[in-house]
């Protein structure tokens, strides 16, 4: 740009920044193809040199700063005037400073302005999400049954939810509901005589809207078993019928997600499995490419995933550990060593506690090229670093055993929709759960119910968004860059740069600043 930004511009990019910077980010697709097998690797090519960099900076032995300044993504970032303008921006600056913040922001970049150009409704949401945090572990071991029961009975799941103070009535008594299991016309001669039938006369006139509505009535006599699931599944219906619109949009949306993922082929067990770590699972949906080389070393990755902070530094710095996969046992030797290994010596405790870990070693000794699929894909890979200690066995297990479909680039549509799907229902649960617990008030909860996604982002990292919430810099530029950020999230190598923990450090270290953006 020829006129020096304005002060008003280090805060907000105009028009015309963001249509360059979305027509920018289109370019970087085809100069670094989304889905194309270099990605993250580092080229031959004259790459940006700084005169910032200064002794320090890097920790000994950590490539993944320099590295990430050698990718394409980096290169097109400091050198597009519009793209360093907003880089350069302190709002944005604010965000690159949070890596989760930013993945989950480019996860659902509309949602996340539409919210930010409310600043008080932003901190409320994220206030939410603090108070109900605690519950997260429960409502996520709920959210797997959940899952399972509904995934097995979409269609008349979500005829029951579609009439949700009904569908409260029943999810608050399943058991009493469990004999109408046997007969498909037991439930339609029972809700036409509600007034004087025990479980719904509470709720009469509910379950006569029910009867008459033939399309959710055919579902339900189509599949009677529905009431069997119910009931086998009391428990976790219960914690949720406390808030009738609540249960019925978390059944909606896990009818959703279960839709997509079985049309993807993933099996009925794997589907609960993901539900219960519905975080890690969107990360990774954001990331097709990591997500194919997880299914293809499967094993190894579920030996990694039990030792968090030993496969975060490895994702960090993914191309400084590829020289393993030419070496079954040097891995092992390595870790004996890790103190005084460049690359682990920062974490040397959490690689050590991996090498003692025979059946993790062994697990990584049988697929050593794991090494070379985390290189090969090393900006990808770094992206979800902050993600790591997300990243549960059991997730990776579920995955393993169906790698036919989370292999498939075909199927990354469905399994983003999914992922947002599961996000929905992890914020519904989560919300209700709060509510019951008198964690949420009424006003609470409606917002979760008109912003699901973001709070479901805000409640796995709540201190981190409540701390964006007070710097207006970072609202101002979130609110005013809706269409420049969603240009960058269709971009999952561009995507996965601004998520990358080394990004911050790289764009100060590339000399990336307000005071020099002319």
């Amino acid at each position: 740009m020829a006129t020096t930004v304005t002060s008003n511009k280090k805060y907000l990019v105009s028009g015309a920044v963001i249509a360059v910077v979305a027509i920018a980010a289109y370019g970087l697709g085809r100069v670094y193809p989304p889905l194309g097998p270099s990605a993250g690797t580092v080229t031959a090519a004259d790459r940006y040199v700084s005169s910032q960099i200064q002794e320090g900076d890097v920790t000994l032995g950590d490539t993944s700063v320099a590295e990430l300044m050698q990718t394409d993504a980096f290169e097109m970032l400091v050198r597009d005037p519009e793209l360093r303008a907003l880089a350069a921006s302190p709002g944005f600056k604010a965000l690159a400073g949070q890596p989760q913040v930013m993945a989950a922001l480019l996860s659902n970049p509309q949602a996340f302005s539409a919210l930010a150009a409310n600043p008080k409704a932003f901190e409320g949401l994220a206030k939410a999400a603090q108070s109900a945090s605690a519950l997260k572990p429960q409502a996520r071991e709920a959210n797997a049954k959940l899952m399972s029961a509904i995934a097995a009975h979409p269609a008349a799941m979500e005829a029951l939810a579609s009439h949700p103070q009904a569908f409260a009535a029943i999810g608050n008594n399943a058991s009493a509901f469990a004999n109408l299991a046997s007969n498909a016309n037991a439930f339609r001669d029972a809700v036409s005589k509600a007034a004087s039938d025990a479980r719904m006369a509470r709720n009469a006139s509910a379950f006569q809207q029910l009867a008459g509505d033939n399309a959710a009535m055919n579902a339900l006599a189509a599949d009677p078993k529905v009431f069997s699931a119910l009931a086998a599944n009391a428990a976790a219906f219960k914690a949720l019928s406390g808030q009738p619109q609540g249960l019925a949009s978390a059944v909606k949306s896990a009818a959703a997600a279960a839709r997509n993922l079985q049309s993807a082929g993933v099996s009925s067990s794997a589907i609960a499995a993901i539900a219960a770590h519905s975080d890690a699972f969107a990360a990774l949906a954001g990331q097709p490419k990591a997500l194919e080389a997880m299914a293809a070393h499967s094993k190894a990755f579920e030996a990694l995933a039990g030792h968090p902070q030993a496969l975060a530094a490895i994702m960090a710095n993914g191309s400084a550990f590829s020289s393993f996969a030419n070496n079954a046992n040097a891995f092992r030797d390595a870790t004996a060593k890790a103190a005084s290994d460049a690359r682990m010596a920062r974490y040397a405790s959490a690689f050590q506690q991996l090498g003692s870990d025979n059946a993790a070693m062994s697990a990584l000794a049988a697929d050593p090229r794991v090494f070379s699929a985390i290189g090969n894909n090393a900006l990808s890979f770094a992206g979800l670093a902050s993600n790591a200690r997300q990243i549960n066995p059991q997730l990776v297990a579920a995955i393993g055993s169906n790698a036919s479909s989370f292999s498939k680039l075909s199927n990354a549509a469905q399994l983003s929709a999914a992922a947002k799907s599961l996000q929905a229902l992890d914020a519904h649960s989560l919300a209700s759960s709060a509510a019951a617990a008198g964690r949420l008030n009424a006003a609470a909860s409606q917002a979760v119910l008109a912003n699901p996604h973001a709070f479901s982002a805000m409640a796995a990292n709540p201190k981190a968004f409540e701390a964006v919430s007070q710097r207006s810099a970072a609202m101002a530029t979130l609110a005013a860059n809706q269409k420049a950020l969603s240009a960058i999230a269709a971009q999952p190598n561009l995507a996965a740069l601004m998520a990358n923990p080394s990004f911050s450090a790289a764009l100060n270290q590339a000399g990336v600043s307000s005071a020099q953006v002319n």
